[in-house]
């Protein structure tokens, strides 16, 4: 509900004269789907977000990212802490060693750290960004502040938003851009809850065990990062990267895997893709990126599970093993139902999609509906086109893909059974 009121109060703001840049005022549709779009952390526009809106309506959109991101990852961090601790003693227990929190009264700095560690990350990226744009593109110190601070904050809550009209293409060789920008999505999809273990381990190296988020994350996140980078150069190589140097065509795609994970940026064209990368860049933007953090998709840490429970199936095992650990069978069917439950929204928005919409083709749709699930903000340049009640579709998806997971995991991992008996068992035939 919160983020629902939130998302109707940026329309309201979007909507008034002042929020657009020409004599009209703005229409309900395109406001309602930009609120959307920045308070869910998609990026995702039907308007030229540097022309259509004014500063004051681009002020409008920062802010809600701002607050999208922020709300996002505190609600994300407390309710997996507080599901890990139950509010008991055995709870607090079981969430020491699993190293989610020690008792309840770390809620508040967990809160605190959050924002704090927004605010910091963001500003190192903007003041990076700032002079960049102050030195080397002869902006003045204001529109280099409004420049870097707006890009940062965009990068770091993997909104996706940018101020020029085709997003970063314009600073696709320029390193001091784009690995900043980078370097921030990156960081902000990996979860705040994986950040604060990560400074728990500097502060002691040899008391604390690794979590299986800690290395389902950054392995995770590793693999992704690489196999996206190495796919993208493969397929684009002759295509989309083929205007660029070697060293530009290989930050491109290296961009390109850490935006399609999540963010939403783009450093090149991407409505002449190869269906290959089309393909792969649909998979990536499912998976997402870290838990409790302002990455969208179903999560890195939801995949690892069920691909730990893949690898224990083939070799016969009865409990899901990883690295010395076992993954209890709760986790597992939670995974599962996230993944399904993902699935299944997918499917029947894109059949809806394509019957609705047939003047475009299915790796169009395909690619826009996911983007708009995953909250990624990629899009092969078709949103603007799109009838009314397909955007409309959109908003839907934005919201219950950014609210949803959360909302169906705590829902999952706060139901107790009650059940005092057993059924008969019988086995289906699988295959």
């Amino acid at each position: 509900m919160s983020f629902l009121v939130l998302i109707l109060l940026g329309t309201a703001l979007l909507l008034l004269p002042i929020s657009r840049s020409g004599p009209q005022s703005p229409e309900p549709v395109t406001a309602l789907f930009t609120a959307t779009s920045a308070v869910c952390l998609t990026g995702l526009t039907v308007v030229d977000t540097a022309t259509y809106w004014s500063h004051f309506g681009q002020a409008v959109i920062l802010i809600l990212i701002q607050i999208g991101g922020l709300g996002i990852m505190t609600l994300a961090t407390v309710a997996s802490y507080l599901l890990a601790g139950r509010l008991g003693v055995k709870g607090r227990l079981n969430a020491t060693a699993e190293m989610r929190g020690r008792e309840l009264g770390e809620v508040k700095a967990i809160i605190l750290g959050t924002l704090g560690f927004s605010f910091f990350m963001e500003l190192i990226v903007a003041t990076i960004l700032v002079l960049r744009f102050h030195e080397h593109y002869d902006l003045g110190v204001g529109a280099s502040v409004w420049e870097g601070v707006f890009h940062a904050v965009s990068a770091f809550n993997n909104a996706g938003f940018g101020l020029a009209s085709t997003n970063l293409v314009p600073y696709v060789g320029d390193s001091l851009i784009i690995l900043p920008i980078a370097c921030g999505v990156i960081i902000g999809g990996l979860g705040f809850p994986v950040l604060l273990e990560i400074r728990q381990r500097v502060h002691h190296p040899n008391r604390l065990p690794v979590s299986l988020t800690l290395r389902f994350t950054l392995w995770g996140t590793a693999v992704l990062l690489v196999v996206g980078a190495l796919g993208t150069a493969v397929f684009e190589w002759n295509g989309a990267l083929a205007h660029l140097s070697t060293w530009n065509a290989v930050q491109a795609a290296f961009f390109h895997s850490v935006s399609t994970r999540t963010a939403g940026f783009n450093a090149f064209d991407l409505s002449h893709l190869h269906d290959s990368t089309l393909l792969m860049t649909d998979l990536l933007m499912v998976i997402g990126g870290g838990s409790g953090g302002t990455a969208g998709g179903v999560k890195v840490t939801t995949t690892a599970v069920l691909v730990a429970v893949l690898v224990a199936e083939i070799r016969g095992d009865e409990q899901v093993f990883v690295s010395g650990r076992r993954v209890p069978n709760r986790i597992v069917r939670q995974a599962m139902a996230v993944f399904m439950m993902a699935t299944l929204v997918l499917l029947v928005s894109i059949l809806t999609l394509q019957v609705l919409m047939p003047q475009f083709s299915s790796h169009q749709i395909v690619f826009e509906t996911i983007s708009a699930f995953a909250t990624v903000g990629l899009t092969t340049g078709i949103t603007p086109d799109l009838p009314e009640f397909a955007q409309l579709w959109l908003v839907v998806l934005m919201y219950a893909g950014r609210v949803g997971p959360i909302t169906v995991v705590a829902a999952l991992a706060a139901r107790q059974s009650k059940r005092l008996y057993r059924y008969p068992v019988e086995r289906p035939f699988i295959g």
